[in-house]
């Protein structure tokens, strides 16, 4: 079926066309959501900081606007070393970063 327009509505619908990178970007402003893109990227750097061996047993999950980041951890034996090592991978954690801080680590047994 083919859909009809009128000539006016043909020109409304007519746009230059821009990147898409642009056309994200531009929403995400436009909507407040670029400090929360910017601050989701702790999920993504967490691998990373924590190294294999902990990235093996633990998966970052989400991350609140005050900047608590959720971790899925193995077993309790692992959340219980990484409570302890809190001071250190928040600190690597925010290095260097220009987005939010990630300020506090809540862990969630997920086996």
């Amino acid at each position: 079926m083919t859909k009809c327009f009128s000539k006016g509505q043909m020109n409304e619908k007519k746009r230059k066309p821009v990147p898409i990178a642009e056309a994200v970007s531009g929403f995400l402003s436009q909507h407040g959501l670029v400090k929360r893109v910017q601050q989701a990227t702790a999920i993504e750097d967490w691998p990373k900081v924590v190294g294999d061996r902990i990235a093996g047993v633990t998966k970052a999950l989400s991350i609140t606007p005050d900047g608590v980041l959720f971790v899925a951890v193995t077993t309790h034996a692992w959340m219980t070393e990484l409570g302890l090592m809190e001071p250190e991978l928040l600190a690597a954690l925010n290095v260097g970063r220009s987005r939010e801080k990630v300020r506090k680590i809540r862990y969630r047994l997920d086996r």
